[in-house]
């Protein structure tokens, strides 16, 4: 139609520079709607077009638009100019990226499936304040994954409660004790007398088995709010907090990570709510897309999966994932070099029990952290055999040693095995 432009937006012999913001989609077109129309329209909404030809369309504003220059079946490579974006205000990178695109009535699906940022860009981030190496130099733990686990029930504890559970976990060898997602400062578990019972467990259970411990609390909140909270833990000597980075917006984690830096705190992000756009293979976000952010933004450990637990990933995305929280360079469809963003800590958690560790570690490897709820506070000896359970199935996996053969020898182990053997859970 002779006002439409959407086709000036497709240029299959563009080269991309190495300043141009890249993102991969996958676009299913609507009915009538070609593939390369769809993604011209793609292109245009999400750059400098609209449905119609403009007077106001100067030369210097066309050169700000984005170019679709690779149309493979249905994935579609889009190149945009840096100069559209704000550096440092991801709401505004996703708002043109990841905005009215996924609404438009041309497309049945669209999904973003990766981004590679430009130098520029990346740089305009702070990203971790500690990353993997730092987290590792706060436990003290160098050469094994890190374990943690969420005390169960997820909610309904009393502070005292979540307390002694706590207690029970690290004297059975759990490195770090975990708030839930929808734990934060309900009438039966106030927040701040859960903080300071919690750490004094933690510091008792340092003295009596002479490891470092941590303890990842829940502050997610208002801004406002979250940044109140992370100031008490660290006036009562916590070093970690948690936020359900997702439910809380970029806007506020980023906020929330520079404001800690003086601090000194790490930041453990919870993805709940992901699934909700990241499930479906044709439409939405994909979960690599968020980990990217998340790593720009700042945080210090990130939840990616574990391919063998109750929540739904195969072994391929979780050891992507991996691979782009955590790698200096990403080596995926698109390479991502990261510069000056630490590396973050993956977190495979989700159904896990100790049957399942030495697969966990073959899949992922030891720079990871390992978080076990169900499957140590379903023990049937309690807790801190849970604890130890999962402790010495990591370090049999470490070993190599089977852990039918190391059961023999660590009762809390066999126990394990003989209420779930090597179920993955659904």
């Amino acid at each position: 139609m002779g006002f439409e432009w959407y086709m000036d937006f497709v240029d299959l012999d563009y080269k991309p520079s190495s300043n141009d913001l890249i993102c991969i989609f996958k676009i299913y077109p609507a009915s009538g709607i070609t593939l390369e129309e769809a993604a011209g329209r793609v292109a245009s909404e999400s750059s400098i077009g609209t449905w119609t030809t403009l007077t106001t369309l100067t030369p210097h504003i066309k050169s700000l638009m984005a170019r679709v220059y690779e149309i493979r079946r249905n994935i579609v490579k889009i190149a945009y100019p840096l100069e559209i974006f704000e550096g440092g205000n991801m709401p505004q990178i996703l708002s043109s990226i990841a905005g009215n695109i996924f609404g438009m009535k041309a497309l049945k699906a669209l999904r973003l499936e990766y981004v590679r940022f430009p130098r520029e860009i990346i740089e305009a981030f702070k990203g971790p304040i500690h990353g993997i190496n730092g987290v590792r130099r706060i436990l003290k733990i160098y050469n094994r994954p890190l374990i943690a686990t969420v005390p169960k029930p997820k909610v309904g504890m009393t502070w005292m409660e979540h307390a002694k559970a706590g207690y029970e976990a690290w004297i059975g060898g759990v490195d770090l004790l975990k708030d839930d997602e929808n734990l934060s400062n309900q009438r039966f578990n106030r927040f701040e007398e859960r903080l300071i019972e919690t750490l004094r467990m933690r510091d008792k259970a340092e003295r009596e088995t002479g490891e470092r411990k941590g303890y990842l609390i829940n502050i997610t909140a208002e801004t406002r709010e979250m940044l109140r909270r992370a100031k008490l833990v660290s006036r009562h000597g916590g070093e970690f907090i948690m936020i359900d980075i997702l439910t809380v917006g970029w806007a506020a984690l980023q906020t929330v990570r520079d404001e800690v830096e003086d601090l000194k705190l790490a930041i453990h992000a919870h993805r709940a709510f992901h699934a909700a756009f990241t499930r479906s293979r044709r439409h939405g976000v994909s979960m690599p897309v968020i980990a990217e952010i998340a790593r720009l933004i700042g945080v210090d450990h990130i939840h990616i999966g574990t391919a063998v637990g109750k929540l739904e990933s195969t072994k391929n995305e979780v050891k992507t994932l991996k691979n782009i929280v955590s790698s200096r360079k990403t080596r995926s469809i698109l390479e991502q070099e990261w510069y000056n963003i630490k590396p973050v800590f993956p977190v495979a958690s989700g159904g896990l029990h100790p049957g399942l560790i030495p697969e966990l570690i073959e899949i992922l490897g030891r720079n990871i952290i390992i978080q076990v709820g169900g499957g140590i506070w379903g023990h049937p000896m309690g807790g801190k055999s849970g604890a130890l359970a999962v402790r010495q199935a990591v370090d049999a996996a470490i070993k190599k040693i089977p852990l039918v053969e190391y059961a023999e020898k660590h009762d809390e182990l066999k126990e394990a095995l003989s209420k779930w053997s090597f179920i993955k859970p659904i």
